[in-house]
């Protein structure tokens, strides 16, 4: 089986990838894994190099569905306070200070299930301001109907972030108010819209090896594939169902299983940007020195991730440093 694996990006730049070519991947030796991802990176992308993003939570809290492991969720009980959704000079105010500190790259993020329509105009002057600054853009801000990505699409934003977090078959123990199917029928308004594709998901929630498979087949049989493709550790948080089974000590993954998930996305995903994304806090040096290895090549910067913290400047300097990354 394993002579079948793909070795070279031509071979991987695919949409019909098996259950057991994925498991096939995941039973490799961990350095010959390491080494087919970054000969797939090196095809597709810039040697050590590493986009920088930042993150800002526009609407924080309050939101309505039950994802187990949002400390967002109105329906457990964090001690997060909700707000309101931010005024757009208070955005752009982060922006440029994201832009002084080196992000190349904006996100904006708001805990709904989907925008109002009535906030259509603040998001999209939000989005035309940021792009204005010479910076990417990217929202999630939960599902869209037809006018909402057409709007969105219209001022600009290049990227639309709507995870999948998990497998189809592993979904409904995560979340239970709205389906794996919603979330698709979410990304094709986006692809049709003309906007990126921004998808991925969460490593660490209690999920079955399988389930890592399951995550990675369903982004890579997407067509095309993610244009950016966020790898989320879990940041277990108390109160959070999923959060507490991880801070209560069960189902935690190794640095080196992240790292696998990192190299296979970057394998079966080749010119997609793989982003590693939350979770970086509580990773070593050498968990991220690995994941730069396996093929990522964008991370968040500065001190948040939304509502949860994040490796500061000095740190994220400090290790670029001494690996020789360079961000861009």
């Amino acid at each position: 089986m394993l002579d079948t694996i793909p070795a070279t990006a031509a071979e991987a730049s695919r949409h019909d990838w098996t259950r057991e070519e994925v498991e096939a991947l995941f039973a490799l030796p961990f350095t010959e894994l390491l080494f087919r991802a970054q000969t797939v990176h090196r095809q597709h992308h810039r040697a050590n190099a590493v986009q920088a993003s930042q993150l800002c939570s526009i609407k924080t809290g309050g939101c309505p569905e039950d994802c187990g492991y949002c400390n967002q969720s109105a329906k457990f009980k964090t001690g997060l306070t909700a707000s309101r959704l931010m005024a757009v000079e208070a955005v752009v105010a982060e922006a440029e200070a994201a832009r002084a500190s080196g992000a190349s790259r904006f996100c904006m993020g708001a805990a709904w299930r989907e925008p109002k329509d009535r906030d259509m105009d603040t998001l999209t002057e939000m989005v035309c301001r940021v792009k204005a600054m010479g910076l990417e853009t990217c929202m999630t801000l939960g599902m869209l109907s037809d006018s909402q990505a057409r709007a969105l699409s219209d001022a600009g934003l290049d990227y639309y972030n709507h995870n999948i977090d998990t497998s189809p078959e592993d979904y409904s123990r995560v979340i239970s108010t709205r389906t794996f199917e919603d979330r698709i029928e979410t990304l094709e308004r986006v692809r049709q819209s003309g906007m990126k594709v921004c998808c991925g998901g969460i490593i660490g929630m209690g999920e079955q090896a399988e389930d890592r498979a399951g995550l990675l087949i369903a982004l890579a049989r997407m067509t095309p594939h993610p244009e950016s493709v966020p790898i989320n550790a879990l940041v277990p948080v108390r109160g959070t169902p999923l959060g507490d089974e991880v801070l209560d000590g069960e189902k935690q993954i190794s640095g080196i299983e992240f790292a696998r998930v990192i190299a296979i996305a970057r394998i079966m995903m080749p010119a997609s940007m793989v982003r590693l994304s939350a979770g970086r806090e509580a990773m070593s040096d050498e968990t991220q020195a690995l994941c730069f290895a396996a093929g990522a090549n964008s991370i968040f910067v500065g001190e948040r991730l939304l509502t949860t913290d994040n490796p500061g400047e000095s740190r994220d300097e400090a290790l670029f440093r001494e690996l020789g990354l360079e961000l861009f």
